[in-house]
């Protein structure tokens, strides 16, 4: 048994490290060696805005007024609201709204993949411009989202989605996680493509969209998907920014299982990410299936731990120990004590790595995952979004 558990043990360690640290580092260097600049100019294309909302009262207004605040011309542009069956004052709002143009289109609840799909119907602009109710916009976002459409290689344009600073460890930590992504797939795109779009801000020439299947978890992936097996290029601008503000923990988690559930739909959806198509595959590989065997991986370096060699088992299981002690004992931590960042950080990758773990059953047996992590005014609530 020993020669096996270190084996796992040295295996699973080193998988951890590779995704969490080595990938991320080669991947610096690739993007410093290898990037492809994206030729870009100002220039003004007709562009359909479209917004699913279901229930959006407390965002909308706020939201409609950041569309129409941009920068671009507004003789080009339209702007459609799909409403999914909303029950409060989502419409009567959008509806104050039609003397700038602003049009609304009500379904029969039916999830964000019909409302996208209803939008996209009715949209006649040269490029697509997806957005969510929840999240501001920059003035110049759409104007230099539209920009990166001038080299003719590219067929997505995503945005970066810039989250505030948190009010307390915990949602600090969630924002230091968000940072991190925002830099690998910003290196991403320096090389050739991103494997997904920021579903709250970004762009696509409508000729590349294709109509979304019902349950689709991941709309901002399963589009670009489809333009980057056209042999499109999906990059990243990331001075077209919206804005939000870190959730807790607990949505957080929930968000993170429904998204990690969406990776295993989309394998199913397009397998050919597995294959030689996907010029992108060891990238997708490291970031994220890397992502979906993390946590095996830990659980693996926790059972091993107790069949290793007397000389490795004491450090490796009182290393951990202390690890999921810190996790467990985080809540407890007053702020102000000097050791609440690294508990903090501690309980924050835990519950991502649980997220990850949750997400395979989630996908099997989950049902419908569409959650919302909004954030209200005043208290963070969870419920079915979009179902």
């Amino acid at each position: 048994m020993e020669p096996t558990a270190i084996t796992l043990f040295l295996l699973s360690v080193s998988l951890v490290l590779y995704v969490l640290l080595g990938y991320p580092l080669l991947l610096g260097v690739v993007a410093r060696r290898r990037a492809r600049p994206v030729r870009k100019r100002n220039q003004e294309l007709s562009v359909s805005i479209i917004l699913p909302v279901r229930d959006g009262e407390p965002w909308i207004r706020a939201k409609l007024n950041s569309l129409l605040a941009l920068d671009y011309p507004s003789n080009l542009l339209e702007i459609f609201v799909i409403s999914d069956g909303s029950v409060d004052g989502t419409d009567d709002i959008v509806r104050e709204y039609a003397f700038a143009g602003v049009q609304l289109i009500r379904i029969r609840r039916g999830g964000k993949p019909a409302a996208l799909n209803a939008g996209m119907i009715r949209a006649t602009g040269e490029i697509l411009f997806f957005t969510d109710v929840r999240q501001l916009l920059g003035s110049e976002c759409l104007r230099r989202l539209v920009n990166g459409f001038s080299d003719s290689q590219v067929g997505v344009v995503s945005g970066e989605l810039v989250l505030r600073d948190g009010v307390d460890s915990t949602q600090a930590k969630v924002s230091l996680y968000w940072r991190y992504e925002t830099w690998i797939r910003s290196h991403l795109s320096e090389i050739d493509s991103v494997l997904g779009a920021s579903g709250c801000v970004y762009a696509m020439r409508r000729e590349l969209a294709v109509p979304l299947p019902k349950q689709t978890l991941l709309d901002d992936v399963y589009l670009p998907l489809a333009a980057l097996f056209k042999g499109y290029r999906v990059i990243i601008e990331r001075a077209a920014r919206a804005y939000d503000s870190p959730v807790g923990l607990q949505s957080e988690f929930l968000r993170k299982v429904r998204t990690l559930a969406g990776v295993y739909q989309i394998l199913r959806e397009y397998p050919e990410l597995l294959g030689s198509r996907n010029r992108m595959r060891i990238h997708f590989l490291s970031h994220k299936i890397g992502r979906l065997v993390l946590p095996h991986a830990l659980i693996i370096m926790a059972v091993t731990g107790w069949w290793l060699p007397a000389a490795w088992r004491d450090g490796a299981v009182v290393a951990q120990a202390i690890f999921y002690a810190f996790c467990a004992l985080d809540p407890w931590i007053p702020e102000e004590w000097l050791v609440k960042p690294v508990t903090s950080a501690s309980r924050a990758f835990l519950v991502m790595m649980t997220a990850a773990f949750c997400a395979g059953p989630a996908f099997l047996f989950g049902g419908n995952l569409w959650i919302d992590t909004r954030a209200r005014p005043s208290v963070q609530k969870v419920h079915v979004e979009l179902q």
